[in-house]
């Protein structure tokens, strides 16, 4: 075994960084904006004021400004679970006879345990800075949700949140972690908002969807004073936010001289992976190095791999912005058989631009596979990993057997968002093998690719 790369790699205290890096900056193609559903035209900054905090508008809109400082309420928050460590699978890779090294980012040691707080925190922060009572929300598994909350009673803020039917009823402790932080959690679709009944009305027996709930806390926040929408992925925002994990793992990486042939990233709505991989595909972008960086999907709900680059509403309800993603369609739903929170219809409109200009490929990978890979990760490394980054975990493992049937030693790095034990139902379904994997048909996401709106 290597002695001299130690198994985790931490930077010190005064390393996390001040600054968040804005890969917009860098891009030649720069992503599409987001337009009025009204009348089709760029949104301004007056009309997301509406529905997100004024400084957040600013970072949305914002292509231009390379970095943005980081408050120091936001770094004194960060210093509580920052800076994370940069593990090297030492036993993953010896149990797999792979001359690769492997690397992950783990993002969960922190009472979220996902990445998703550190967006949470600076947007909590905003909405105070701006004197607002609450914010809503919506969450899909949970993590966001448990974020949000965790960030609002830090602010003393209140936070509503929706969460999708079927990871309400699933995950009742990740509820309930919510709840104590001072949340308000409902399950989406819900009869609260005027979005909520009319799904109800048309499927009464939904178990829900990333879009139908956002719709619910987009009506909520627009219809009570002193409130406003955060959302936890998607937004140029929330991905500018979370370029710490990707600034960290650079420079661990850069203090034992280690450079990264493939990077690996879950993806769902896009803020782990564009979180980790905006600092490389900067210097991609710059021309001042190269990468293989690979984006995992699930293969029930494959965006980037069986979606359309179109313009698209980001919510069920059609309420939202429209954005220009990789989208399966606002009206597609997930089925409710997948265990992870990847169940967003789009994508990320910075990484759809950066996908559609080649600068990563993207996979879709079933779920039984994926817990193959959770389990044998858990056995070996000691960490129980969220159903999400497993999704990593399974083409980091893939890849590290190519590197074993060449002989290539190559540095592998990817994204661990968070530990898995609030999703031990989907873990007992692997373990009793009635776990099963769902994948829509091309006719099903024809279908819904068919009620894209019409955008000239």
């Amino acid at each position: 075994m290597e002695t001299k790369i130690p198994y985790k790699i931490y930077l010190a205290e005064n390393e996390i960084p001040s600054q968040w890096y804005n890969v917009r900056a860098d891009m030649k193609n720069k992503p599409a904006p987001l337009l009025n559903p009204g009348t089709h035209q760029p949104m301004t900054q007056e009309e997301l004021g509406q529905v997100f905090c004024e400084d957040l508008c600013k970072q949305e809109l914002d292509n231009e400004t390379p970095y943005f400082d980081i408050p120091q309420e936001i770094r004194d928050f960060y210093k509580m679970y920052r800076p994370s460590p940069l593990v090297r699978a030492y036993f993953l890779e010896k149990a797999l006879g792979t001359p690769a090294h492997i690397y992950y980012k783990f993002e969960g040691n922190n009472t979220s345990g996902s990445h998703k707080l550190n967006s949470a925190i600076a947007q909590a922060y905003y909405a105070k800075k701006q004197g607002l009572k609450g914010v809503t929300t919506e969450t899909g598994a949970g993590q966001w949700g448990t974020a949000m909350s965790m960030a609002c009673s830090y602010f003393g803020l209140d936070c509503k949140v929706f969460m999708v039917k079927c990871s309400y009823e699933q995950k009742p402790f990740r509820r309930e972690v919510m709840r104590t932080y001072g949340a308000s959690v409902t399950p989406s679709p819900s009869m609260e908002t005027q979005v909520g009944k009319a799904l109800l009305e048309k499927f009464p027996d939904t178990t829900g969807s990333l879009g139908c709930a956002i719709s619910e806390a987009v009506e909520s926040a627009v219809t009570h004073p002193g409130y406003r929408y955060v959302l936890g992925s998607v937004l140029n925002q929330v991905l500018l936010h979370q370029t710490v994990i990707g600034l960290e793992t650079k420079a661990a990486l850069d203090k034992y001289g280690i450079k990264p042939d493939i990077i690996v990233g879950c993806a769902g709505g896009g803020s782990n992976l564009g979180g980790l991989i905006s600092p490389f595909v900067g210097e991609i972008l710059r021309g001042e190095a190269d990468y293989k960086i690979i984006a995992v999907e699930p293969a029930s709900c494959p965006s980037f791999t069986r979606g359309k680059f179109a313009y698209d509403f980001a919510d069920t309800g059609m309420i939202c912005p429209l954005a220009k993603m990789y989208t399966l369609g606002n009206q597609f739903i997930p089925s409710a058989n997948h265990a992870g929170g990847l169940r967003y219809h789009g994508m990320s409109p910075i990484l759809s631009q950066l996908y559609h200009d080649g600068l990563f490929e993207a996979r879709a990978v079933e779920q039984t596979s994926v817990f193959e890979a959770a389990q044998l990760f858990a056995r070996l490394e000691g960490t129980l990993p969220a159903p999400e980054s497993s999704h990593a975990i399974r083409v980091a493992i893939d890849e590290a057997l190519k590197c074993k049937e060449t002989g290539e030693a190559k540095n592998i790095v990817f994204g661990l968002t968070g530990t898995g034990y609030f999703d031990l139902k989907a873990y007992g379904q692997f373990n009793d093998g009635t776990m099963t994997d769902v994948i829509p048909t091309d006719a099903d996401i024809a279908a819904s690719l068919s009620q894209l709106p019409v955008v000239e």
